[in-house]
């Protein structure tokens, strides 16, 4: 007979019994397991610690030292040690209120300790009452360690009385001991040696652990973490001690002095604090910052004083913060080019910590390496900006200074940019070196030279008067294009300044290498009158716009050719203004006497000897080294824009403001 399905009772018993695989296999409810305890964590440990690897290994260091500094930020504990033994043993010790012994309410046969060790998702951080802000919120850091330890040992000093107790892979080999009382002393010590079946013959880094030690003293300055190692285990050349007391009270200041050293700065200290986090209940947040005028830049995070190496939200809350502050300070001084910054212009450079402290932090799987509260973002960011706003305001020189190196990034962003576009449009284009530059032969870049010189003409007399060897002349056309003012467009499109980018071989933009320079000096040489300054001035702004490394790495000089020569018999002077030629006539010869006076019109009109004598022989020349001092950025910037820019207005007030001044006058 069928049921109701039309399906007979001898087929839907069939249905039911065990299901047989193609080799005979069964699969039923016998194969279904149920891990209890710890054993989930021997057999994956990966979901846990992130693998069974050396990072791995010293994530139990970490959850251990991360316990012990949950209870120094909570105000109960000042010290922690840290000892590396032999046999790969490590303990961790601190003075806190140590782990409860007493009975569990829910497990009434076992000390709150053994629960803590002994069972997944347990602690005392779920509820917020012992720690109002915590490394450790999943219950899980303890219990995993000692499941994957050959063996711990754990000694708690609570009300002067210690107790005891050790384990084998995450099972306790006897119940909780009382040790007999103990007079000065307090807190937890956990010493564990990692299983070998899961990590095999790996072994703790002592350079790793005393880094870890390190970062976590910095992220907390009111915690000394004393450091000690078995000498036998430390290497030769690794600048780690045997023993340590760490402590850092300055922070993340300290810390981040250390790390960046003598790197060039944009600002002369870093920018430092902490602040409390709006609305969050003992939510703080403490910083350092520093922009860095070579080389890139990094940040380095932390929530609850665990390292985010990924980042999170609080990052993006910090980079929100400082973007958007120098923006405004941008708009706030009428610079219409800050409103064009981006995060890469603001950070790419900047070297930062940021460590923020929350009552309910949310990380990324069990090694918290991202922080990913929806809320932390705008909270950082609200903190922090009031900070950055006073700290631009309380220092507008230093403030225009920061502004001016953030458009400098932005202005090299967007070359680089136009650099990429023309090299695609233009894939087949080979280097060349321009017709009109006389090269030298000697090939190492360092002991060579290029003249710049205006013109043919004074470009012929340079060629006759130049060391053949070690010296190049390169004549441009007039006054080159003023890159201040000119469109992107008419500076491709210019010969002159392509003939001189080709000549130097460098390359702009994207394509910049300072290693392909081809001469280790970059001389302009110029008539010395009005004209000589005015192309000497173009090209000076085109070095400081489009090749500003040149200019920082000291390869960019003018050359001081003299306006006059004075003569009597067979004795010549060369002098380089009217100034100096009064004092020479004054004191090179007899007063009261005839002086031949000959005043240059131009380079081209120089005796190639006489070129030669006073601007091109290394021995007796003069040369004037063209610099942009980092801290003078932004008045620099704003010289530049003045006299060179496009508006010309700034031209005329800076005439108005400097005219009296002026004392002669060359028309």
């Amino acid at each position: 007979m069928n049921d109701l399905f039309g399906t007979s009772r001898a087929s839907r018993a069939a249905a039911v019994k065990p299901a047989v695989g193609r080799e005979g296999e069964t699969y039923s409810a016998k194969d279904i397991e149920v891990l209890e305890g710890l054993e989930p964590v021997r057999r994956r440990p990966g979901m846990y610690i992130g693998g069974t690897d050396e990072p791995a290994l010293h994530h139990l260091a970490a959850e251990v030292l991360d316990n012990a500094m949950d209870e120094a930020v909570a105000g109960h504990a000042s010290f922690i040690e840290m000892n590396l033994a032999s046999g790969n043993w490590l303990s961790v010790r601190d003075n806190g209120r140590g782990i409860p012994v007493d009975p569990h309410p829910k497990f009434k046969h076992l000390s709150a300790l053994e629960v803590i060790l002994t069972t997944l998702h347990s602690g005392g951080k779920f509820g917020g009452k012992a720690y109002a802000t915590s490394g450790g919120l999943h219950g899980v850091g303890s219990s995993v360690v000692n499941a994957l330890s050959e063996r711990m040992e754990v000694e708690v000093a609570r009300e002067r009385v210690l107790w005891t107790q050790a384990y084998a892979r995450g099972k306790p080999l006897g119940k909780l001991v009382d040790a007999g009382p103990v007079h000065n002393r307090r807190g937890t010590m956990i010493r564990f040696k990692p299983d070998t079946e899961i990590f095999g013959a790996l072994a703790f880094s002592p350079a790793r652990l005393y880094r870890l030690c390190r970062s976590k003293a910095y992220l907390f300055r009111g915690v000394e973490i004393r450091w000690s190692c078995d000498p036998s285990l430390l290497t030769a050349g690794q600048d780690v001690p045997a023993e340590a007391v760490l402590h850092f009270p300055g922070g993340l200041r300290d810390s981040l002095e250390e790390d960046i050293a003598d790197a060039p700065r944009v600002l002369a200290a870093p920018w430092a604090g902490e602040a409390a986090l709006p609305g969050e209940d003992n939510g703080k947040l403490e910083w350092a910052a520093a922009w860095l005028e070579t080389g890139d830049g990094f940040l380095h995070s932390y929530c609850n004083t665990v390292p985010t190496p990924e980042g999170g939200t609080h990052e993006a809350g910090f980079r929100a913060a400082l973007l958007k502050g120098l923006r405004a300070w941008g708009e706030h001084r009428g610079n219409r080019r800050a409103a064009a910054l981006t995060t890469e212009d603001v950070l790419g450079a900047l070297a930062a910590k940021l460590s923020v402290f929350l009552r309910e932090p949310q990380f990324q799987g069990q090694t918290k390496e991202k922080l990913t509260n929806a809320d932390a973002a705008r909270l950082v960011e609200t903190a922090l900006r009031d900070r950055f706003d006073h700290f631009l305001a309380g220092d507008p020189a230093q403030a225009d200074n920061l502004l001016a190196f953030a458009i400098e990034r932005a202005e090299e962003r967007l070359r680089r940019k136009e650099s990429k576009d023309t090299a695609r449009k233009s894939p087949t284009r080979r280097l060349r070196l321009p017709g009109k530059l006389t090269d030298c032969t000697r090939e190492n870049a360092a002991e060579t030279e290029i003249f710049l010189v205006e013109g043919d003409s004074a470009g012929g007399s340079a060629k006759q008067a130049r060391n053949r060897e070690t010296q190049a002349v390169l004549p441009l056309r007039g006054k080159i294009l003023n890159v201040a003012s000119a469109s992107a467009d008419k500076l491709r499109a210019n010969q002159e300044l392509k003939d001189l980018i080709e000549a130097l071989g460098c390359g702009v933009g994207d394509r910049f290498d300072r290693a392909r320079l081809r001469y280790g000096r970059v001389i302009i040489m110029t008539d010395a009158d009005v004209d000589g300054a005015h192309i000497a001035s173009l090209l000076m702004t085109f070095f400081y716009r489009e090749l500003p490394e040149l200019v920082r790495h000291g390869h960019v000089y003018l050359a001081q050719p003299p306006l006059y020569r004075l003569t009597q018999g067979a004795k010549s002077v060369y002098a380089m203004d009217d100034a100096d030629r009064t004092r020479k006539e004054k004191s090179q010869f007899k007063a009261g006497t005839k002086i031949e006076v000959s005043r240059f019109k131009g380079l081209g009109e120089m005796p190639p000897s006489q070129l030669k004598e006073t601007t091109m022989d290394p021995a007796r020349r003069t040369l004037l080294r063209v610099v942009a001092p980092a801290e003078d950025r932004a008045r620099t910037n704003a010289l530049v824009e003045s006299l060179m820019g496009k508006r010309p207005e700034l031209r005329f007030q800076f005439i108005q403001e400097h005219a009296k001044s002026v004392t002669e006058v060359d028309v």
